[in-house]
Parts: structure tokens; sequence; C-alpha cells
């Protein structure tokens, strides 16, 4: 497949996954702005005033990075996996499975696709946080990096998500049963420094744990673990689910019947 005809097929699958969450933006991006301003004003203005500081910072401004870190990563994931089952369901994946189309361009279509929400979701959610504290940025590459990263990797987790569904009510389990729970115990809320020797050591099992402390790293310039072992631990996982989704594609897993 010439150069110039991939270049076509990718910006279509992107263009296409953009177009489809912007289209029905009440539902894809008014969500979150308006989940994350009730966290701004419940656990930032009410809860936070009562705590006080936290890690040497204003409650609001400590748990700005990671509130906008789970927006990027819920709306990253939730892009994907229903795109793409939405694709398997009505059977339109059959055009992309028979056209010449490689298996890494229709992977790097969704992921990217997946991200633009993600990152746009972030950037909404960034603005709103402005109007609650201020924030200045301690290491912006560490904040442009971290976030396109864990946005790219949370993308994928959406479509080896879609792959292995059957049903719709697969496609929640995981936001469910697994992010959700992991994000809320990944220090988006406090420090695990908090903790106790044991339920800090549980902790550092998390990986969400060490996307939301990077991020914080880059926007405050405190973390609770080391930025740059967690961006490394990030690359890892992406490299792993990329390997993953790329084999389950060539052997049409969950797709082909």
């Amino acid at each position: 497949m010439k150069v110039q005809a991939m270049v076509t097929a990718f910006n279509t699958i992107v263009i296409r996954e953009i177009r489809r969450f912007t289209r029905i933006w009440p539902q894809t991006l008014l969500p979150p702005a308006v989940t994350m301003t009730l966290y701004f004003i419940i656990f930032g203005n009410l809860i936070g005033s009562r705590i006080g500081e936290m890690g040497g910072f204003d409650y609001m401004a400590f748990i700005v990075p990671g509130l906008i870190m789970m927006a990027v990563i819920t709306s990253s994931y939730a892009n994907v996996v229903s795109s793409f089952f939405s694709m398997k369901f009505q059977r339109s994946i059959e055009e992309l499975l028979v056209s010449p189309v490689p298996n890494w361009i229709i992977l790097a279509g969704y992921v990217c696709g997946g991200m633009a929400r993600g990152l746009g979701i972030g950037l909404i959610v960034t603005l709103l946080s402005l109007a609650f504290t201020r924030l200045e940025i301690h290491n912006l590459p560490m904040v442009v990096l971290t976030v396109f990263l864990t946005s790219a990797l949370f993308a994928l987790g959406g479509f080896i998500n879609a792959m292995l569904a059957t049903k719709f009510d697969d496609i929640s389990i995981v936001p469910t049963f697994v992010l959700t729970p992991l994000t809320y115990l990944g220090g988006v809320f406090y420090s695990i420094s908090l903790l106790p020797d044991f339920w800090q050591g549980v902790s550092m099992i998390n990986p969400i744990l060490y996307m939301v402390n990077a991020f914080r790293f880059g926007i405050l310039g405190v973390s609770d673990v080391n930025p740059f072992v967690a961006l490394g631990m990030i690359l890892v996982f992406i490299a792993l689910l990329t390997a993953i989704s790329l084999r389950m594609l060539k052997r049409g897993k969950g797709i082909r019947h």
C-alpha cells in the first residue's frame, strides 16, 4: 500500500472519530465538564476549606492535576471502546477488514481519535479549573508528555476492551469495576504519604498512581513517586498494549467469525 494511501486511510479514520464525538458533544464533551465542575465545588471549595493544605499546596490546587488526568483517562478510553464496538455491532468493521489498510494504521487511527477526545476534555477541565484556582506550570515538557502518553495508553486499553466485548454490557465492565476504583485510589484526592506504610505499598502497584503523580509533578513540582520512573512505566505499558492490539487484529479476535 502506497504511503499516500496509508496517510489518507489514517486521516479518514481520525477525522471520522473526531466528527463522531463532536457531533454528539452534549453526550461526549458536556457531561465530563459538568462532573468535574461539581468535583471542584464539592471537594475543592467545600471539603478543601476544611482540609487546608496538602503537599504544601492549597487543597484545590493539589487535586486539580488529578482531576484533569482522571477526565483524560476516562474520555480516551470511552471514545475508543464505544466507537470500535459500535463498528463491530453494526458490522461496518468488515469494510476495514476487506480493505488493504494495514492493521497498524487502523489501530493508530482509533487511538488518535481517542486521544483527540481525551485531550480535548483535559483542556476543557483545565480551563474550568482556572475559575477555582491558579495553575503555575512547574515543568511543561513533563505535563505535555505525561498527558499525551496517558491518553494514548488508555485509548489502547479501550481498543482491546472493544475487541474482546461481545455485547454492550461488556464495554462498561472495565470502566466501572477497574478504571473508576483505580482512579479514585490513585492519589487524585490525597497524597499516599498520609497512608500507613502497608497501604502505601499497596498503592504502589496501582499504575494510575504513577500517571497522576507524574502529571502533578509537571504542574506543581511535587510527587509521591519518581516522575521519570512513572514515564518509563507508561511507555512500557504502551508498548505492551500496542503489541497485544496488533496481535488481536492480525488474528481477528472478536471481529472475524
